[in-house]
């Protein structure tokens, strides 16, 4: 079952269950596939989805953080719900020692040896990490790796 499907499965579930909450996020959710494949003229396999869920949690939690910093609690509540039901679709996150491992072996396939190279490593490490690692924390260990701090 691809991921699109079974999203699509997950909001009929969800209608039958009267979960309006679920349901909202879910919509949204297929709403921003929806509107990528309109763009793209294409129909999005899973790694495309699973870009457009990475997108739309990094928004999630920037607006948590935006909430809570202005005392909105109730909102960002919202978007923590909205954020785990997302992280739900995406494949199994990496432990640290998978992700220095990844990072280690990116180097060696790209050459890097400066930090001036961090960005053919990030390139590589993004086709490979898609969906299962935050970027930001792959940046910092990236930029680490290279300037030998």
């Amino acid at each position: 079952m691809t991921l699109k499907t079974r999203i699509n499965e997950d909001v009929k579930v969800a209608m039958r269950a009267r979960d309006a909450k679920k349901l909202g996020a879910l919509r949204l959710l297929l709403a921003a596939i929806k509107q990528k494949e309109v763009d793209e003229r294409v129909a999005l396999d899973d790694d495309a989805v699973v870009t457009v869920i990475g997108k739309m949690l990094k928004q999630r939690r920037d607006s948590i953080t935006q909430y809570a910093a202005a005392g909105r609690n109730d909102l960002a509540d919202a978007e923590r719900f909205e954020s785990e039901l997302l992280d739900a679709y995406l494949p199994a996150r990496l432990s640290a020692e998978e992700l220095v491992q990844a990072v280690s072996q990116a180097i060696v396939k790209t050459g890097a040896s400066s930090p001036a190279d961090m960005g053919k490593v990030m390139a590589q490490l993004r086709l490979e990490l898609a969906g299962r690692a935050d970027m930001s924390e792959v940046s910092l260990l990236v930029k680490t790796r290279l300037t030998g701090a």
